[in-house]
């Protein structure tokens, strides 16, 4: 067995704690009923065990958009391997100076932070000093790796996830979990295992949903407007593979894409009889 296949086959393990079949090729997605006059819906979801996935608006399915700090998933893996971040105990000082707290900024993020910390909160500051640490080169050879989206990461940028620079369609996000969780991804079990630990949400009966959030304002600089956002992560099953999914989301403020794209993204995988209803 070659090296890459011997490091694939212990992310999988790493990843999934249980073995499943073969992997079917993926149908065209069943629609799935959503209607909300005041937001724009995308969103795909793809069962690994059978191929059978689940869509809304599935003509938007690959329109490319920002992946705001929905790129943290990759991101974090980068970091990792790259050496830029030793460990998810990787602390950076914020610096006020260099990066001035905003109006919007969430509490939370105007102090020191970790790796963890800084994902869990989705903290720009952080991953922005670290984009500066990992440098371009390394971002593009990585991405292009993944097959993440158009994989355009400009030298000295620190915002190329927010600015539209890198964009990321529901289906390339769908397919670049579904690689993460297969142990597909030329990313190390170690950097992975970090990344389960810090991306888990929730879990009902015995199914276990990981992910992680990101959102912008419509118009650039303008936090009083609407909001584009995203929820993308996976669910683990017991004796089943995983399933990948994605929601990209429109409203009409922040406070309203906060609440609404963990409320949509919940309903569907329940509406699509993969996520078990709260007890």
């Amino acid at each position: 067995m070659t090296e890459q296949r011997v490091r694939c086959a212990l992310m999988a393990l790493v990843v999934i704690s249980v073995p499943w079949g073969a992997v079917a090729a993926a149908p065209e997605p069943r629609h799935l009923q959503f209607e909300d006059p005041a937001r724009e819906v995308v969103f795909l979801a793809r069962d690994l065990d059978t191929g059978t996935q689940w869509a809304v608006a599935s003509e938007a399915l690959d329109v490319q958009r920002a992946p705001y700090s929905t790129f943290k998933i990759p991101n974090l893996l980068i970091a990792l391997d790259s050496g830029a971040a030793k460990s998810l105990e990787h602390r950076i000082d914020w610096d006020p100076d260099r990066r001035p707290a905003g109006e919007h900024w969430p509490a939370g993020w105007a102090q020191p932070q970790t790796l963890a910390s800084a994902f869990r909160r989705s903290a720009v500051w952080y991953f922005r000093d670290l984009a500066l640490a990992i440098g371009g080169p390394t971002y593009r050879e990585r991405l292009a790796a993944f097959e993440y989206g158009n994989a355009a990461a400009p030298d000295g940028s620190d915002l190329f996830w927010l600015d539209g620079t890198l964009a990321i369609s529901v289906r390339e996000q769908v397919e670049f979990l579904a690689r993460l969780v297969r142990g597909e991804l030329p990313a190390e079990p170690a950097s992975i295992a970090a990344l389960r630990e810090v991306a888990r949400l929730d879990e009902r009966s015995g199914h276990v949903l990981y992910g992680k959030t990101g959102a912008g304002p419509a118009v650039a600089g303008d936090f009083d407007g609407p909001f584009r956002g995203w929820l993308v992560g996976w669910i683990e099953r017991p004796e089943r593979a995983p399933v990948a999914f994605a929601l990209f989301a429109t409203a009409p403020d922040w406070a309203s894409i906060a609440r609404f794209r963990r409320e949509a993204a919940e309903q569907l995988l329940g509406d699509a009889g993969v996520w078990p209803e709260a007890p």
